[in-house]
């Protein structure tokens, strides 16, 4: 059965219609050409496919895009502003925070959904202190990204441009 939905992808309105078995994931990138999600793992344990549902991350493989008619999804391809890419997108570039460059824009969203959870107090399982402002050290940055893998290694670097980015 098919459903029509509208979704507001990178600024843009978008109506379609779909299957309401249809990922998020697979709405963006077969129906409205937005490749800038990738299809890893299909199964959220790699977040190649993240991108910011509403403000908040979310791994576009395990929601249905039914479920989120009338939502607003940024992909990493929307976070910059014009010619001048998001802050996090230029550490990652300054810092060589990449390879192969297929889970970079999951990196992109993640560490841009993650710094707001930061700047909004959110503890991480690594949170010494419940009762201060989260201190962004390395740990943090490991923990909150742990559910985005990069097959080619660039964690270092990717942990020091968010690092960058965030100040």
């Amino acid at each position: 059965m098919d459903s029509e939905i509208t979704l507001w992808v990178d600024g843009r309105r978008e109506t379609l219609s779909v299957d309401t078995r249809t990922t998020l994931l697979d709405a963006l990138r077969e129906r409205l050409g937005v490749t800038s999600p990738k299809k890893g793992c299909d199964h959220g344990q790699c977040g190649a496919c993240t991108v910011l549902l509403d403000g908040r991350r979310a791994t576009s493989c395990l929601t249905f895009a039914v479920a989120n008619d009338e939502s607003e999804v940024v992909t990493a391809e929307g976070l910059a502003e014009g010619d001048e890419p998001h802050p996090v997108q230029r550490a990652l570039l300054d810092n060589d925070g990449f390879q192969c460059g297929y889970c970079t824009p999951g990196q992109v969203c993640s560490a841009v959904g993650m710094l707001d959870e930061v700047k909004s107090g959110w503890p991480s399982y690594v949170t010494e202190n419940l009762d201060e402002s989260v201190e962004l050290d390395e740990d943090e940055i490991r923990e909150r990204m742990s559910g985005n893998l990069c097959r080619c290694g660039a964690y270092a670097n990717i942990v020091t441009a968010i690092r960058e980015a965030a100040e």
